[in-house]
């Protein structure tokens, strides 16, 4: 398989505005689309990313307001890492200090430094320092100094029982590189070494219970549809049970679970988050697939209203 990296990451959380507040605000994220979750439209689908919504930057949630916390545990994504420049450190730890964010670190992890800290629903968050980022450029969004400021995915951590079969699925089946061990912990990357994928094994650990704060599944990184398909095809072939193709509008999907038990998806880089907005207007407005357009009234009734930041790419309905 030709697996890219990973294209996006998305989880389930609580109060949309605390999410915003959060990502866009507190992590200088940009809100790239707004939009509903196209199988359940009276909840929003949030997409957060570089300036542009590059793949590989993407963060998205479903927040469902008032949800309880999800439980940890084996069979999901227990952290989500992102990428940010050499030096840059110092900065986050300041940030989180002054926002009274509690975190861990700087720690070291395979060679790599890291900070630890989850947001308002108990999903960790870790920011790796990253030497091949720096020549990543980042315009300002909000008042994170654009010097050190989050450029990409760096990886995500999940947790199984046993080491396999989920190591063989992610070595032999979806090709990525088997990396580095310690202890518990064993990386795996794409062959291009744009994302890293930790699995850490807790034979004992009770399975995870999905819920605000879980991560819902990753979405591994293909260049277009023949990719993906190529793709498909090969987990057919070797007894996946995967969904038939899915039109998310600015990508195209299929599903499948990893003999652990973590959802993940495939998803294509076209046609991108620029289809329905121009860039200058990316998540400024409420976006509907073109069958939910004869729903927009209603919708935007159940829908709590958004107060975004002020500055270019912010907006709400």
């Amino acid at each position: 398989m030709n697996i890219r990296g990973i294209h996006h990451i998305t989880v389930l959380a609580s109060d949309p505005q605390r999410n915003v507040d959060f990502y866009a605000g507190f992590l200088g994220l940009r809100l790239v689309k707004q939009t509903v979750n196209f199988d359940a439209p009276d909840v929003y689908h949030l997409y957060y990313a570089d300036n542009v919504g590059t793949p590989g930057t993407v963060i998205t949630f479903f927040p469902f307001p008032n949800a309880a916390r999800g439980m940890h545990g084996v069979g999901e994504t227990s952290a989500v890492a992102f990428s940010i420049p050499e030096g840059s450190l110092e900065y986050w730890i300041d940030r989180l200090a002054a926002k009274a964010v509690h975190f861990d670190g700087p720690f070291k992890r395979f060679d790599e430094d890291v900070i630890s800290f989850e947001d308002h629903d108990g999903l960790t968050i870790e920011l790796i320092s990253d030497s091949l980022v720096k020549d990543i450029p980042s315009e300002k969004r909000s008042d994170v100094d654009s010097e050190h400021a989050i450029r990409k995915l760096h990886g995500a951590t999940i947790v199984e029982r046993s080491l396999n079969p989920s190591s063989t699925f992610f070595s032999d089946t979806l090709g990525l590189k088997v990396g580095s061990s310690n202890g518990n912990r064993h990386r795996y990357e794409t062959k291009n070494n744009d994302a890293r994928m930790d699995i850490v094994v807790h034979p004992s650990m009770p399975s995870g219970k999905q819920s605000a704060g879980s991560v819902h599944h990753i979405a591994w990184r293909v260049s277009d549809d023949e990719e993906q398909l190529k793709c498909r095809d090969k987990l057919v072939t070797t007894g996946v049970n995967v969904t038939r193709v899915r039109d998310r509008n600015y990508f195209h999907s299929v599903y499948f679970r990893e003999p652990g038990g973590v959802l993940c998806e495939i998803a294509t880089d076209t046609p991108g988050f620029a289809v329905d907005e121009t860039i200058e207007e990316l998540g400024t407005r409420l976006k509907l697939p073109d069958w939910l357009e004869p729903r927009r009234a209603s919708i935007e009734r159940i829908l709590p209203p958004l107060r975004f930041p002020h500055g270019p790419g912010w907006g709400g309905h």
